[in-house]
Formats: structure tokens, sequence, C-alpha cells
């Protein structure tokens, strides 16, 4: 899982450093799992691919995706939204990516996140400017060997925006080794908990200094007058794990319960999941694959309470479509929250709190967000008003070229005169 940091498009803001990266191939049957290499497979050619994003996704499956499919909404007609699909979801039965696969969404469950916290800051059950720990259930470890880390000093704002300072669990040397690569094989189904995964982090120094904070004072770290303040935007995976564990300390529910009566319920996305320790994907589902030692491996069942509220979702590209519509259409947030939601001021253009937003060659901006995990990479842009959205995903970790996810945008968002409408 390595739940990767957004990849924005240039001219957008510098991407933070990627964690070890996975990807491709390998598979059995729909219900089995295997580490088994398997040969190359010929890809097939596109089904139902309009010029728009087609080119866009043969880039993706050349440079290696076994499969890639976008689901693209235009005048916010849910309904009428077209599917692109190239290669294939089963690299064994030629199967083809379908319109409603469930598949694994990584850091993409961030913005549902976000979302239900901006809801709980709307109704004021808390502030942005709130420690962290003031909302954190009991039992929850509060600081890291010698105060280095102190949630305390951590508010809810540099949570959502990634200026905690807090180390990103996922690049832990030792948990990395089990997490991915050779050792993803072995620890593939192993649980972890928000707790276990939290000292982890909280073991780490901090990502970087803190400089200021009039509101919050102390020691073991910040400035030299004992001020802790907002560190620089640094993407990490524990932001999030602690924010589900605030929702949970707020509601006195668990975040996946919370996130299903606030958002997956009213919003009718039923191929939305948050499946805790559960390793396997509800039908329908094709295979994810990931590169291991030079060998096509068949990552699609895992344990993904590696990822927690930092990206253990299940969902599908009608969903994020749907979901996206509703929150950048002003429909889950208030007006002040959406304002909060979109403000990257404080990370210089990197992230705002939860969403972060794209900017493309020909000048149009978009924004979404990103999100892999082991077998799977996806993301979702839209425009300001959601009424134009993208999903697209490849069915392994992580595109190799940037440059192709750049494509997808472009070919969706940026006027062509050789381009249908």
């Amino acid at each position: 899982m390595p739940l990767h940091p957004p990849r924005p498009i240039t001219p957008g803001p510098p991407r933070p450093v990627a964690l070890i990266v996975l990807a491709v191939l390998a598979a059995l049957a729909l219900t089995a799992c295997t580490s088994t290499p398997l040969a190359s497979v010929a890809r097939p050619r596109a089904v139902r691919a309009p010029a728009t994003t087609a080119a866009a996704l043969h880039r993706l499956v050349t440079d290696g995706a076994p499969g890639a499919a976008a689901l693209a909404t235009r005048d916010g007609r849910l309904a009428a939204s077209r599917f692109t699909v190239v290669g294939v979801a089963d690299l064994r039965s030629g199967r083809k990516m379908g319109r409603l696969d469930r598949f694994r969404a990584g850091s993409l469950t961030k913005t549902l996140v976000a979302t239900v916290v901006l809801q709980l800051v709307g109704e004021g059950r808390l502030a942005l400017d709130d420690p962290a720990a003031e909302h954190l259930p009991p039992g929850v470890p509060l600081t890291g060997a010698g105060g280095a880390n102190d949630l305390r000093r951590v508010t809810i704002r540099q949570l959502l925006d990634h200026t905690s300072g807090l180390f990103n669990y996922t690049e832990d040397p030792h948990l990395a080794e089990q997490l991915y690569g050779a050792g993803f094989v072995a620890h593939r189904y192993d649980r972890h908990t928000p707790t276990e995964l939290l000292r982890i982090a909280l073991a780490h120094p901090p990502t970087g200094v803190r400089t200021r904070s009039p509101r919050h004072r102390g020691t073991g770290g910040g400035a030299p007058d004992g001020s802790w303040g907002r560190a620089p935007f640094a993407y990490s995976n524990t932001n999030y794990l602690v924010l589900g564990l605030v929702i949970q300390g707020v509601t006195g529910h668990p975040y996946a319960e919370e996130l299903r009566r606030r958002i997956l319920a009213p919003f009718d996305l039923r191929g939305t999941s948050f499946p805790g320790d559960s390793p396997t994907l509800p039908a329908p589902h094709g295979r994810g694959y990931s590169l291991i030692d030079g060998h096509q491996v068949d990552s699609t069942a895992l344990n993904p309470s590696r990822a927690g509220a930092a990206g253990e979702m299940i969902t599908t590209l009608v969903d994020l479509n749907r979901f996206f519509a509703a929150l950048l259409g002003g429909k889950l947030l208030a007006p002040r929250q959406m304002a909060q939601l979109r403000s990257e001021k404080a990370t210089h253009g990197a992230y705002g709190l939860g969403v972060y937003a794209t900017h493309l060659p020909c000048g149009v901006t978009v924004w979404g967000h990103n999100g892999d995990i082991n077998g799977s990479y996806a993301q979702t842009a839209g425009t300001a008003d959601g009424r134009h959205l993208v999903s697209y995903r490849v069915n392994t970790d992580d595109p190799t070229d940037q440059g192709d996810g750049t494509a997808v945008l472009t070919a969706e968002f940026c006027p062509s005169r050789d381009r249908p409408d």
C-alpha cells in the first residue's frame, strides 16, 4: 500500500517524496490469490473507447498496466457518463474491466474522511484549530519518545492539510519491508491496528521544524521559545489515520460507520465499502497486479488494515464520480467549509483539506485526489462546480510515467479542435 501523495500535474505543486512502488501483473481465479509469476499476455484492443480518453488510456497500458478504465461525466449528467476501457481486468481470463467493478481506492479514502471532519466542524462539534488530542478516544497514544511528537500540539487543520510534521508510518523501514516488495507476499494478510501504526509514526522525529504557534505551547519541539506551529507540507498517511480516530472520538462511532451514514447512504454509493480486516474484494471485480523482484505478482487479496482511514476504501468509478459531483457541487458541505476544503494557502498551493488542485497545461484547473495501494491506482478530478468529472483507474500500483496521468486529464478537460464534444 504505497498510499502515495497526490501527483500534481505541471505547473502544479511539487510532489512529495514517493514511497516504495510495487507494480504490475500475475493472477489466479477470482477467489484465489498467488505469488506465482505469469508470462506476458497480449493486450486486447480497446473496447468502446472514444477519442477523448482512449489514447491516454492506451498509454497507461503500453507503459505496463494490464488494464485501464475511465468514466467521464459532463454537464452534471451522471446517468449519461461515458465509460472507456483498454486492456484487461484479469490476465488469466482476459476479462475486460467493467463499469461497476470494485477496486481498492487507496488515498481517495482521505477525501471522504476530510469531508466528514469538515461536517463536524460545521456542526460545531470540533474546530480546525483544536488540538487533535482533545478529540481522540481513550487509550490512543499522544506522544513519542522524548516528546518530539505530541498530538496535544497538532491541530485538526494540520492533520487535514499535512502540515502536522507527523512521520509517515508507511515509510518506517521495518514496516515498509512488510508492506512492499518481497515482504508483501509473506505479510499481505497481517492485521494492523490504528494504535499500533500510530505508535510506529510517533517513534520517529517530526518531518519538519514547526516555527510558530500563537495558541499551543509546550516543550519537546517547535521554535526555540517552545511554541508549536505549522510544519512544512509533508504528505503523511499518519495524519488521516489520526483523523479516523478523531471522528470516532467525536461521534462515538468508528470512522467507517460515520462515513457510511453521512455519505454512502444519502448519496447511494452502493459500490463503496470499508473492508476493515477483510482481504477480499466484493463482486464484480478484476485482479490487481504488482511487480516484485522482477516478477509479476497478483496482489488482489490483502488485509487493508495496513491503510485504515488513510486508504482502505473499496469503490467504483461510478461512485467516485457521484461522490465528487456531490462534494464539489456543494451538497455535502456548507459554503464556509467548502472554502476551507479548497484553501491551499498554508501549503503554498500543494494541498487543501482533503483535496488538491491540478493545473493542466491548457490553463484549466481541476480539483480532486488520487490514491494507490498494492495492485491499484485511481484518480478523480473535476471542475470547481463538479459538473465535469473524470475518474480513471489502472489495476497496478502506480502509473510508471506521471505524464500518462496528465494525458488522461488533459484529454478530458482541455479543448481540442480535433476532438468531438
